[in-house]
Order: C-alpha cells, then sequence, then structure tokens
C-alpha cells in the first residue's frame, strides 16, 4: 500500500470482512499518510437502534484520553508554569495522600509516567459538577503507597486525574474547557465531546457488552463513567478523524494545519521518548514516555495508546519515521482481534514493519518453581493468589472485590507457564492476550514482593 487509493481500497474492503468475523457491531478508523486523513466507518452504532456508522459518528477513546491530558501538561510547561521534576505540589499544595512524606516528593514526571507508586485504580463518582476532579482528588488523602515514587511503573488513572486537576487549578477552567479551548480549538476539530452533553449533538456510538441469548451483541445499559474519571478517560467522545487529527498534530511536531503551534518540537519530542522501562513486553509496551506507550523503540519508533470504557476499545499507534498514524474505535466484541486484523497490516504494508510480536507460551514450557512467587498479591479491588501444586503446576486465582463485585467480575482461575527470568505467563488467552506476570524486588528469603502486569501489586501474604 503506497497511494491513498490503495489505503481506502483496504479499509472499503476490509474492515467489514474482518469486523462481522470478529463480532464487532460497528467501527470506524482514520489513516494519516502524507498529511492526510483516510476514514471509513462500517456497522452500527448500537444493535438496538440499527444505527448506520458512519465516519461522522463519535466513539469514546478511553484512556488515549490520557495523552489529551498529557498534551495540556506539556502546554504548562511550554509556558513555564510547570517543571516536569518538580514535585505535583508545588502547584497543588493541598495534594494528600496515606503517606504525606511521599505525596510532599512526587513528580509532575512522575504522574505522567505512571511512577507514582500510590493506588491507582479508584473510580470514585463524585459527581456531575465542575468540582468533581477536585472533590476526586481530595479522596486520595487516605490512598496507601504500593511502592516508592520512580521505582518501576504501575499504570495508574488515578495520577491522570491529578494531572487533570494540575490543569484545572493553572488554567482556571474546567479540564473540558482546557481540552476544548487548547487542544480541539486550534486544531479545528468539530466532534469533540468531553461528556455526554456534547455526543448526544452527534452520532454517537454505544458500547456493547457480549452477545445476548440471540447471539446479537447487547447495548451497555451505560453509556459513561464517572465524570471525576475525565482526565483518565471515561467519557471523552469523538470520531476517527478528529483523533487522526491529534495524532497529526504530534507527527507534525505540535502544528496545526493552520500553522498554530498547539506544542512545541521540544514538548512532542519528550512525550514520546523513552522515560521508563517495562520489565517484559506485557501488552503495554515495551516502554512509556510522557503520556505515550511505546510499543517498539528497536531502530523503528511506534508509539501509540489503547483505550476501554463500558464496551467499547479504542486503539491508536503512530510511527514517526513513516509519518503515519492509524486509528481504530470500537463499540463491542473482539476488538483487540480487529486492531490485528487491520492496524497491523496497514503498519506493514506501508511501513515494512508491524506490531512487536506479542508474547506467547512456550509450545514445551519447562517446569518453574514458584516458590518465590507463591502468595498473595492486593489492591483494593482485587487479590491475585500464586500457587502450584503437587503436580507442579502453577495457578492465578483472582478474586474482585469492592468496586469489581459491584460491576460484576466473577473469581477466575488460570494456569501460569514460565516465560523468562522471573516471569509466568497465561496459558490461555484472556481479553485476546496471553498476560504476562513478572515478579520483582525479592526479599531476603527470596520471596518476591511484587507482582507485575502492567499494574504493579505489593505481596500481601
Amino acid at each position: 500500500m503506497e497511494s491513498h487509493k490503495e489505503v481506502a481500497e483496504f479499509l472499503q474492503t476490509e474492515l467489514a470482512r474482518r469486523a462481522t468475523a470478529r463480532g464487532v457491531p460497528g467501527a470506524a478508523v482514520a489513516v494519516v499518510i502524507d498529511g492526510e486523513i483516510i476514514d471509513h466507518a462500517v456497522g452500527v452504532l448500537s444493535t438496538a437502534t440499527a444505527v448506520e456508522a458512519t465516519p461522522e459518528s463519535v466513539f469514546q477513546i478511553g484512556s488515549i484520553t490520557k495523552v489529551w491530558t498529557a498534551t495540556l501538561v506539556m502546554q504548562l510547561v511550554d509556558e513555564g508554569l510547570v517543571d516536569l521534576d518538580e514535585p505535583i505540589r508545588t502547584y497543588l499544595p493541598d495534594f494528600h495522600l496515606g503517606d504525606d512524606a511521599v505525596a510532599a516528593s512526587i513528580t509532575v514526571r512522575q504522574l505522567l509516567t505512571h511512577q507514582g507508586g500510590f493506588e491507582g485504580d479508584i473510580f470514585t463518582d463524585t459527581g456531575r459538577g465542575d468540582d468533581a476532579i477536585e472533590k476526586f482528588v481530595n479522596l486520595l488523602a487516605d490512598m496507601p503507597q504500593t511502592f516508592s515514587p520512580g521505582q518501576m511503573f504501575s499504570y495508574n488513572n488515578a495520577g491522570y486525574i491529578v494531572l487533570g486537576f494540575l490543569i484545572e487549578r493553572l488554567r482556571e477552567k474546567t479540564w473540558e474547557q482546557a481540552l476544548m479551548e487548547h487542544i480541539a480549538a486550534p486544531l479545528g476539530l468539530k466532534h469533540i465531546s468531553p461528556s455526554p452533553y456534547e455526543a448526544i449533538l452527534h452520532r454517537v456510538a454505544v458500547g456493547h457488552v457480549g452477545p445476548g441469548e440471540d447471539g446479537v451483541e447487547t447495548a451497555a445499559p451505560l453509556w459513561a463513567m464517572a465524570r471525576s474519571n475525565e482526565p483518565a478517560g471515561s467519557m471523552l467522545a469523538m470520531t476517527a478523524r478528529d483523533l487522526a487529527g491529534f495524532a497529526r498534530m504530534h507527527l507534525t511536531g505540535g502544528t496545526a494545519p493552520d500553522g498554530t503551534a498547539v506544542l512545541s518540537p521540544s514538548a512532542v519530542e519528550a512525550m514520546r521518548a523513552a522515560n521508563v522501562h517495562l520489565p517484559v513486553i506485557t501488552g503495554l509496551g515495551t516502554a512509556w514516555g510522557l503520556g505515550w506507550e511505546i510499543a517498539r523503540d528497536d531502530g523503528v519508533r511506534l508509539y501509540g495508546h489503547d483505550g476501554n470504557t463500558i464496551g467499547q476499545a479504542s486503539f491508536l499507534r503512530i510511527t514517526q519515521d513513516a509519518q503515519l498514524a492509524v486509528v481504530l474505535l470500537t463499540n463491542g466484541g473482539d476488538g483487540i482481534g480487529l486492531f490485528h486484523d487491520i492496524v497491523d497490516p496497514l503498519l506493514r504494508e506501508i511501513t515494512g514493519e508491524g506490531m512487536p510480536a506479542a508474547p506467547v507460551p512456550a509450545t514445551e514450557p519447562r517446569l518453574v518453581d514458584a516458590t518465590p512467587y507463591v502468595g498473595t498479591y492486593s489492591n483494593s479491588i482485587f487479590d491475585m493468589e500464586v500457587s502450584q501444586d503437587d503436580a507442579g503446576r502453577v495457578w492465578l486465582d483472582q478474586r474482585p472485590k469492592g468496586l469489581l463485585v459491584e460491576m460484576g467480575e466473577q473469581p477466575s482461575r488460570d494456569e501460569l507457564l514460565s516465560f523468562g527470568e522471573d516471569s509466568l505467563i497465561m496459558r490461555e488467552e484472556k481479553n485476546g492476550m496471553h498476560i504476562v506476570y513478572t515478579f520483582l524486588a525479592p526479599d531476603a528469603d527470596g520471596r518476591h514482593s511484587f507482582v507485575q502486569f502492567g499494574r504493579a501489586l505489593a505481596r500481601t501474604a
């Protein structure tokens, strides 16, 4: 695929066929190539209404929102209002955690790179008012610390909500207003919907939560999650073309199509530079920058982010050298499978390089002594227990609690196999991947203190 016409033909030929095969009710794709955007959409926005998906339809982008929040922070850096290596308390003196000394030391950079170390999967709904984010940040005063700031990577939604409050405090406006005025407006993006109140003005996708008795994907009973979590990705929606327009700005050194400087070239480069490396490939990239997941940095720079909300999944990948970006937005079914069906071939055909190979178990995995790993690792929403039976098989039992129980999450049991040094991998796929678990920080007795799988959980027993 070397021309716009070939890309358009591929999308028109393959997207509908592949989406149907993957059980995806509706999908939208946009490709940035040579500075131009090619988009296409298929399917329906809701199986309950059968409204057709079009390129003008808005889908939720989930955690890709974090890159927008990071961009808003980097604008403050450009203006000299924020120093990445200053403690967040320099700007938010009333920021507190369970360990107040730690709260005083966490830097802006550590929040951007998911190295804050406090528990991050907090989804408390603090209402729909303009103070929702501030109220959420105040609730973090009791949050426990999992590890020392900067010690390791652990994906942290709450940290991005703190960054959202930083934006609100310094801009003296809501996060939504800052996003619309400082990113959407200068880029000329027409369908950006930070909340349901804007989304309802457009053709809007509804998430789906699995097939019903008739085999048809069931529309989700809720559209948006809590406003308190919006800087981390609870409800921002847009068209695939709009997200591609945001990606194009990052491809062009921070410049809008009309020449407006949205970000400085140095800020754009800093965002995609590796700040923290993950111990093994986990499905969350090989490294992370300031907001961006770095999928590969082995001579081919490929970065992006994924997102998930209630029944919607979103994907964005950018390759700087080829000046290419690919967006995929879906509203149910096997979104990850469709991502590999559509995005990987586009990357390979246009650049010669695709996505890094996903981790898979060995055909004949070696036996492993799991004694250093056996135990329970916990946070506020689930416990993970690693055990080894008399036959030498290693098991992972996950028990949801708190909010996950309220959301209907069920306990699960999965077998783990050997996978490199101090790592185990799921025998079977879960959510489209074989999840890898890496065990870190052995104590004097050789028992590891943390399990890392994109998030880091501390040993509790």
